[in-house]
Formats: structure tokens, C-alpha cells, sequence
């Protein structure tokens, strides 16, 4: 189901609870929202719908990802970026890396690990930011 966006920083500035395979429907959600924005968004974080859970959704090339309890288990090649977000305006200024490996849950309820470079590494650092209360 498509989710409003949220855009209060009290909201978006808490730091979001482990989640579980009963939490799949928000992430299902999380899909549909990202997919009701695809041409301004290209990932999100369950508290940008209001719900405090560590489950993000992102765009990998073509396909749209959901990630239950991620984490960053290894970066590499730290560079200087700017970027927005659905829920605040403008543009700001961050770091990333240019390489990451994440751990998560899938839908399924599977462990899985990923190396991601370049913007989807990009995405899943500023989601994953989101989960830890980290706006940009």
C-alpha cells in the first residue's frame, strides 16, 4: 500500500527498533511507496512512512529492493557528496563510500550479504542513515 511521506524531523531523527519477518508488510509498503515516487526517489526508509522499524527499500539498476535490519559491515573509498531526500527539501552536503557490503534480512526471511558500488551503495548508505536517526 502506498504510504504519505513524512517530513518532521522529530519524526525522521529517532532511531528506528530491529524488525521482524512479521514486520514483510512494511516492507511491502516501503516497495510500493518507492514505486509510487520512481521519478524523485530512489530509495526509503520506514520512518520517512511514519514507522520505526530498520527496514529500508532501495533501486538497484532496474529492480527495487527491500532490506530488513541492514548493516554496513565493510566500506571502502570515502568521497564527498550532495544529495537530497523525499522528506526534506534541498540538497546537502555528505560523505559516502564508494563501496560498501551490507548485511540484511530479505523478504523471505533469509540472511543475505551484498556488495553494492557507486549510487546504489549511495542509496542503501542514506537509508540506512535514516534507520539509525541520521538525516543528511
Amino acid at each position: 500500500m502506498i504510504k504519505p511521506i513524512i517530513h518532521d524531523q522529530n519524526i525522521l531523527t529517532k532511531v528506528s527498533t530491529p524488525a521482524q519477518l512479521s514486520d514483510v508488510k512494511i516492507a511491502q509498503d516501503l516497495l510500493d511507496t518507492l514505486q509510487a515516487h520512481q521519478e524523485s526517489c530512489v530509495g526509503l526508509a520506514a520512518n520517512m512512512i511514519g514507522i520505526h522499524k530498520r527496514i529500508i527499500a532501495i533501486t538497484i539498476g532496474p529492480a527495487r529492493v527491500a532490506m530488513l535490519n541492514p548493516e554496513i559491515i565493510n566500506h571502502q573509498q570515502p568521497y564527498q557528496t550532495e544529495e537530497g531526500c523525499l522528506s526534506l527539501n534541498g540538497q546537502r552536503a555528505t560523505t559516502r563510500y564508494q563501496t560498501i557490503t551490507v548485511q540484511f534480512m530479505d523478504i523471505q526471511g533469509h540472511r543475505q550479504q551484498i556488495t553494492l558500488n557507486g549510487f546504489p551503495a549511495q542509496i542503501a548508505q542514506h537509508e540506512i542513515d535514516h534507520c539509525n536517526g541520521i538525516l543528511i
